[in-house]
């Protein structure tokens, strides 16, 4: 798929987001990355043969004090050749796309990967009428 296809899964993502979240959601960014650079990848400990398919890296809002000003974006990428490499379907893709999109948001909001889980468990039946 080439990038610009991409992209628009990962706007398509952002959009089924509920108006409530995104509303809220205050200094983040969201890019497309092939592969983690080799930072993230030391960064997080992973092995040669993991793939990351999305990453969160900033400071989750519950987190954010009096303090916070003047910080650069939070930051979520989507790895593309990530998802590609786990599926070749465009509707696979799209869908994965838009579960790696929700579960990068929801740790902006402060879930941690336990959280994510059992609130995509929750989320699930209601997302898949969307698709």
């Amino acid at each position: 798929m080439d990038r610009k296809s991409f992209e628009q899964l990962v706007t398509g993502g952002v959009d089924a987001i509920p108006g409530k979240f995104l509303q809220k959601m205050k200094n983040v960014r969201i890019v497309v990355e092939d592969y983690p650079s080799p930072e993230q990848r030391e960064k997080l400990k992973l092995r040669g043969d993991t793939l990351l398919l999305g990453l969160y890296e900033g400071v989750p809002q519950p987190a954010r004090g009096w303090g916070y000003t003047m910080v650069l974006p939070d930051k979520i990428t989507i790895f593309q050749q990530s998802i590609e490499q786990l599926f070749s379907n465009p509707a696979d893709i799209k869908k994965q796309v838009k579960e790696t999109v929700w579960h990068e948001i929801a740790h902006h909001f402060g879930l941690n990967e336990k959280g994510v889980q059992e609130a995509t468990k929750r989320q699930r039946p209601e997302a898949e009428k969307k698709l």
